[in-house]
């Protein structure tokens, strides 16, 4: 084969270096934690020399970051334009967005991110900010804003948006984390479906605006 061959077939595989050490990362961390991940490791996962990594990544907080922003960064552009775009009730926004969310991240590894987040927060908290800010923050935006639409047209009952946003969202980071943990030493093993499904049904009949016992629970609550 000539040199003009061969030429931009190497230029596509130098291009496709930084994935390819990401998708190392990503392994890596998920199966050891981001304190038992080594920078050689990814090195030797990724097939390349950890001098190569360097030239990339100048730290394993670096590499972490980088792995964080590209697998979940565009999942929250998609969720977000989802919203923008909806044209339907308030509460079938909701239902996808659980629903398609679940669907990008099983089996993909991020369940193991959030669990490794939960897990080693305490002892990297730069890290524990930066997730914060940049996932964590938008996510409960884009959760309230669709509370708050759902109130604003009459489909939901009033609540108490910041509130409820944790109470949705907290089942899906325990379905996440049963994934990751109990879920593959088969232990009362959980149907993801049937598991949201349930979520959402009771998140959707708790909403209702013409669901009258909610109603003077929240008047109670704000006596």
């Amino acid at each position: 084969m000539s040199e003009a061959h061969k030429e931009p077939r190497w230029e596509r595989r130098k291009q496709d270096r930084p994935q390819e050490l990401l998708a190392a990362a990503l392994q890596l961390f998920v199966e050891r934690g981001f304190a038992a991940t080594r920078l050689e490791d990814v090195a030797t996962r990724a097939g390349v020399s950890k001098g190569t990594l360097y030239l990339y990544f100048d730290s394993k907080e670096s590499l972490f970051k980088s792995v964080v922003r590209s697998n979940m960064l565009p999942l929250l552009d998609e969720a977000e334009a989802m919203v923008d775009g909806h044209q339907g009730s308030s509460a079938e926004l909701l239902r996808q967005l659980i629903m398609r969310w679940w669907e990008a991240v099983a089996h993909s590894g991020l369940c193991g991110i959030t669990k490794l987040m939960m897990a080693e927060s305490g002892n990297f908290p730069e890290l524990a900010r930066f997730y914060h800010e940049e996932i964590i923050v938008r996510s409960d935006a884009m959760m309230v804003r669709i509370l708050q639409n759902g109130m604003a047209r009459g489909e939901f009952r009033q609540v108490d948006a910041e509130s409820m946003k944790k109470v949705i969202i907290a089942p899906v980071v325990m379905l996440m984390l049963w994934d990751q943990s109990f879920g593959p030493c088969a232990i009362s093993p959980i149907d993801p479906q049937a598991y949201l499904a349930s979520l959402i049904d009771l998140c959707i009949h708790g909403l209702n605006q013409s669901h009258g016992p909610g109603d003077d629970t929240q008047k109670s609550h704000n006596k």
